[in-house]
C-alpha cells in the first residue's frame, strides 16, 4: 500500500511540477507583490497598478468603548444579510445580533440597479418591521462586497450608480448609511496604512484602512512566470478573462475547477481513470471546491475520494483516489503559500511603517476556504512565519462575518465622530480667529509704547529695551573674536574669524557645554566659575590660551543696558534661578569669574540678547535685515527703532536695537481673554508663576506641556487611549516639544498670519543658520571697527 502511495505521489508530484513552488519563489512573489502595493499607493502609478489599494475612510479599529445600535447590510452574493447588532459599552465588550437572510433571485441580479435596490430596500423594511424597529432612526453600515473607489466613508465615486440608488431608495426608510466597505468577491486583504503613505487622500496624520483589491494581482503579467496552463485554462474560460488573475489562483471559487482540469489533463494523458472520462468530469463546475477539502482530510480522505470521483460516473482505482488526493494537496497547498506570501508582504510592510525589526500584530481572517479546508490555515501560518521569522503573528477567525463588522465600523465611525466632535469643543479656545488676532496686535502696539515711554516703562510688561547697538556690518570689519551664546541648558563658545575685502566672510569654530540643573540653580558664583571653566577648556582645544581677544557676550535673559557693555540681569527665564545674579551686570559678573580664575583675560566688549544676535547674524547676510526673532526654548524678538522713539536713551539721531522682551506680554492681564485653561495649568505648575505669560504660550519650553495637559484632559473624558492615563503621561515634561515637530508637517502658518495681518508691508523671512553666537561675535566686530576709528 506504501508503494502505491508514492508511486502516486511521484506521478503527480512530477506532473505538477510548476505548481509546486519552493521557499525561494514564494519570496519573489512576496516582493513583487510589496512593488504593486507601491504602485497602488502612489498617486501617479495608481492608474496604471493592478493592486488599487482603495482608501476606505475607516481610519480606526474598535477600541472596546463602542455603545449603541445599529443596522447591517451585508452584500456578496445571491443571498444577503440583515443584521441588527447592539453593542454595550460595560467593560465586557458584549455584542448582541438578530438576522434575516434574503434572497436576490438572477433575474434582479442581472437586471436594472433600480431593481436590484428596490428589492433591498423592501427587505430591509421588513426586516424592520418584524423587530418593531421601524420608527427608530438607527445607523446603519453596508458591506458591498464588491471594487468599490470610495470618496469619503459614506460614499463611492461616481459612475457606481448602484450605491447611490440605494441611499435614494432608502429616503422611505429610517436609517442612514454610514460605512460601505470592500472585501473583494473570492480573495482580498486589508490592513491599517500611515496616512502619509496614501497619495491618493489628502493629510498624513493618522492611519487609513486600504482595501488592497490583491484579486487582481498579476494582471499585468508580473506572474505569468508562474501560472500554469491549468491557470490560464481557467481564466479563458472564465465571465472576466484577464482580469482577477491572483484570485483565480488562491480562491475557492476555482480551487475545484483547477483540480478538474487536471484530473481531466492526465487521464488525457493515460495517468488517470485508466485514461477514460465522463461526462460529469468534463462538465465545468462539476467538482466542487468542497470536494478539495473532504479529500484532503485525515482519516476518511481517500474513502471520500472514491466516493467523489464515482458520482462523476468514474471507476476509481485506489491509485487513482490517491493520486486525486496528491492534486488536491498540491492546489490547496499552493493557495495557501502564494495567499502567506503577499499576507507577508503586507505584514512586513507595517512592520517597517512601524519602525522596527520585529512586529506582533493579528490578522483577523474569513472564508470558507481558510475555515472549512482541514489543512490551508496552517499552511498560510506556516508560510507567514517563514517568511517573516522574526515576527509575532497571530490568526482570529472571524466568526461573525463582515456583517457584524460593517456594523461595527459603523459604531467606530459614530464614536469617533462624537469623540471629534467633543475635542474640538476643548480646542475651540485655542483657534483664534482673524479678529482675535488683530486685537492681539493692537495690544501688543500698545504694550511697545508704554515701554518705550519714559513715564510709562515701569509699568510695562513689554520693557523695550535699548540695546546700544546703532549700528549694523558695513563689510570692512576684520579680526578674530570669541563669542560666548548662553541662553539654556547647553552653551556655546565660538572662535569667530571676520575676513573683509576679496575674501569676505566669517569662519567659526564652537564647542558646546552643558549646565547641570544644580549649577543652573545654585548660587551666580558658581555659574559664572562653571562657564569659565568652559571658556578655559574651548581655548587649550582652541591653542589659544595665551591670546587676549575680544568678546561678544549672547546673554538670552532680561537685561537693563546702560552700555554696550553692561547688561543689568532683570529676572531669569527658562528654569534658570542662580542666586545673586538678578540686579547685577553680568559682565561683571564674568570678568570676576575670569579674574578668580587667574589664567587668561579676555575684553568683554558688547553683552547681547540673542534676539538682536540673530538680526546681527542674518544683517551680514542681508543688510535689509532689521527685526531678530526667536522661537526656541524661550520668545523673543528685537528690531531697529528711531532713536527719537527711544525716550530711555538721549539723542534723537540714528536708529538702536530695542530688544522687546515680549515674552512678558499679558503679564498685566491683557491677554486673559484668550487664554485658556490648559495656558492657566502651565503657568501654575512653573517655576515663575504669572510670569512670561505669552512666552507660556507660543514658546518651545512649554508647548509639549501645553500637549500633555490637553491629552490628560481627553483622556479624562474618555476622548482618547481608551480612558486610560498611563503613569508616564502623567508626568510633567515627558511630552516634549520636538514630539510636536515630529508629529505635525513643518508649516507657514506663521509667514500667512503675518501677511495676513499686515497685508501692506512686504516681508522676507531669512533663517538664522549659525545662532546668535556668531551675532555676537559680529556686534563685537562692528563695535571694534568704530572704537578703533575713534581712536584714529
Amino acid at each position: 500500500m506504501v508503494c502505491v502511495h508514492l508511486k502516486a505521489f511521484k506521478i503527480v508530484d512530477k506532473y505538477l511540477y510548476h505548481m509546486r513552488l519552493s521557499d525561494e519563489t514564494l519570496l519573489e512573489v512576496s516582493q513583487r507583490f510589496e512593488k504593486e502595493m507601491e504602485k497602488g499607493l502612489g498617486a501617479d502609478t495608481n492608474p496604471t497598478a493592478s493592486v488599487k489599494m482603495l482608501p476606505t475612510f475607516v481610519r480606526s479599529t474598535p477600541d472596546g468603548t463602542e455603545d449603541g445600535d445599529f443596522l447591517a447590510l451585508d452584500l456578496g452574493g445571491t443571498n444577503f444579510r440583515v443584521l441588527r447588532v447592539k453593542v454595550s459599552d460595560n467593560g465586557l465588550r458584549k455584542v448582541e445580533m438578530e438576522n434575516q437572510i434574503y434572497a436576490i433571485p438572477e433575474e434582479l441580479m442581472r437586471g436594472s440597479g433600480v431593481q436590484l435596490f428596490d428589492h433591498i430596500a423592501e427587505c430591509l423594511a421588513n426586516f424592520l418591521d418584524k423587530l418593531q424597529i421601524k420608527d427608530k432612526k438607527l445607523p446603519l453600515g453596508f458591506t458591498f462586497s464588491f471594487p468599490c473607489h470610495q470618496t469619503k466613508l459614506d460614499e463611492v465615486g461616481e459612475g457606481l450608480s448602484s450605491p447611490s440608488g440605494f441611499h435614494t431608495n432608502l429616503s422611505s426608510v429610517p436609517a442612514h448609511p454610514v460605512p460601505l466597505l470592500g472585501p473583494g468577491t473570492g480573495t482580498n486583504a486589508c490592513y491599517m496604512e500611515e496616512m502619509r503613505h496614501i497619495d491618493l487622500v489628502e493629510g498624513d496624520e493618522g492611519r487609513m484602512c486600504i482595501n488592497m483589491e490583491w484579486g487582481a494581482f498579476g494582471d499585468d503579467g508580473v506572474l505569468n512566470d508562474i501560472r500554469t496552463e491549468f491557470d490560464r485554462e481557467i481564466d479563458m474560460g472564465s465571465l472576466n478573462p484577464g482580469k482577477q488573475l491572483f484570485e483565480k489562483m488562491i480562491s475557492g471559487m476555482y480551487m475545484g475547477e483547477l483540480v478538474r482540469l487536471i484530473l481531466v489533463k492526465m487521464a488525457k494523458d493515460g495517468l488517470l481513470f485508466g485514461g477514460r472520462l465522463t461526462p460529469d468530469l468534463l462538465t465545468t463546475g462539476h467538482f466542487e471546491t468542497r470536494f478539495v477539502s473532504a479529500i484532503e482530510k485525515e482519516k476518511e480522505g481517500l474513502q471520500k475520494a472514491h466516493e467523489i470521483l464515482s458520482k462523476l460516473g468514474l471507476e476509481p482505482s485506489h491509485e487513482d483516489c490517491v493520486a486525486t488526493l496528491r492534486i488536491c494537496q498540491i492546489v490547496s497547498t499552493r493557495s495557501a503559500t502564494l495567499c502567506g506570501a503577499t499576507l507577508a508582504a503586507v505584514l512586513r510592510r507595517l512592520r517597517d511603517n512601524k519602525g522596527g525589526d520585529r512586529l506582533r500584530s493579528t490578522v483577523g481572517v474569513d472564508g470558507s476556504v481558510y475555515k472549512k479546508h482541514p489543512h490551508f490555515a496552517r499552511r498560510l501560518h506556516k508560510t507567514v512565519r517563514k517568511l517573516l521569522p522574526d515576527c509575532e503573528i497571530r490568526f482570529i477567525r472571524s466568526e461573525d462575518g463582515s456583517g457584524k463588522g460593517a456594523a461595527m465600523v459603523t459604531a467606530v465611525a459614530y464614536r469617533l465622530a462624537a469623540q471629534h466632535q467633543a475635542r474640538q469643543k476643548i480646542l475651540e479656545p485655542l483657534k483664534l480667529s482673524h479678529e482675535q488676532l488683530l486685537e492681539v496686535k493692537e495690544r501688543m502696539r500698545i504694550e511697545m509704547e508704554k515701554g518705550l515711554g519714559k513715564e510709562t516703562h515701569a509699568e510695562a510688561t513689554v520693557k523695550m529695551l535699548p540695546t546700544y547697538v546703532c549700528s549694523t556690518p558695513d563689510g570692512t570689519e576684520k579680526g578674530d573674536f570669541l563669542a560666548l551664546d548662553l541662553g539654556g541648558t547647553n552653551f556655546r563658545v565660538l572662535l569667530v574669524r571676520v575676513r573683509n575685502g576679496m575674501r569676505r566672510g566669517v569662519e567659526m569654530h564652537n564647542k558646546i557645554y552643558s549646565i547641570p540643573v544644580e549649577i543652573m540653580q545654585g548660587t551666580g558664583e558658581e555659574l559664572f566659575d562653571h562657564i569659565v571653566h568652559c571658556i578655559s577648556d574651548f581655548l587649550e582645544y582652541m591653542g589659544m590660551k595665551g591670546v587676549s581677544l575680544p568678546l561678544g557676550f549672547t546673554f538670552s535673559f532680561p537685561c537693563q543696558q546702560n552700555n554696550l557693555d553692561e547688561g543689568i540681569l532683570l529676572k531669569w527665564t527658562k528654569g534658570f534661578k542662580a542666586t545673586g545674579c538678578e540686579g547685577e551686570d553680568v559682565v561683571g559678573l564674568l570678568k570676576e569669574a575670569i579674574h578668580r580664575r587667574e589664567e587668561f583675560d579676555l575684553d568683554v566688549v558688547a553683552v547681547v540678547n540673542d534676539t538682536v544676535g540673530t538680526m546681527m547674524t542674518c544683517g551680514y547676510e542681508d543688510p535689509y535685515c532689521e527685526v531678530g526673532l526667536i522661537v526656541g526654548t524661550g520668545s523673543n524678538a528685537c528690531y531697529m527703532e528711531e532713536m527719537r522713539n527711544v525716550e530711555l536713551v538721549e539723542g534723537d539721531e540714528g536708529r538702536m536695537c530695542v530688544n522687546m522682551e515680549w515674552g512678558a506680554f499679558g503679564d498685566s492681564g491683557c491677554l486673559d481673554d484668550i487664554r485658556t485653561e490648559f495656558d492657566v495649568a502651565v503657568d501654575e505648575l512653573s517655576l515663575n508663576p504669572g510670569k512670561q505669560r505669552y512666552e507660556k504660550m507660543i514658546s518651545g519650553m512649554y508647548l509639549g506641556e501645553i500637549v500633555r495637559n490637553i491629552l490628560m484632559d481627553f483622556t479624562k473624558k474618555g476622548l482618547l487611549f481608551r480612558g486610560r492615563i498611563s503613569e508616564r503621561l502623567k508626568t510633567r515634561g515627558i511630552f516634549e516639544t520636538k514630539f510636536l515637530s515630529q508629529i505635525e508637517s513643518f508649516s507657514t502658518v506663521l509667514q500667512e498670519t503675518v501677511k495676513e495681518l499686515s497685508p501692506k508691508c512686504e516681508v522676507t523671512f531669512l533663517q538664522s543658520e549659525d545662532g546668535s553666537g556668531k551675532g555676537a561675535a559680529l556686534i563685537t566686530a562692528v563695535a571694534c571697527r568704530i572704537r578703533e576709528a575713534g581712536q584714529r
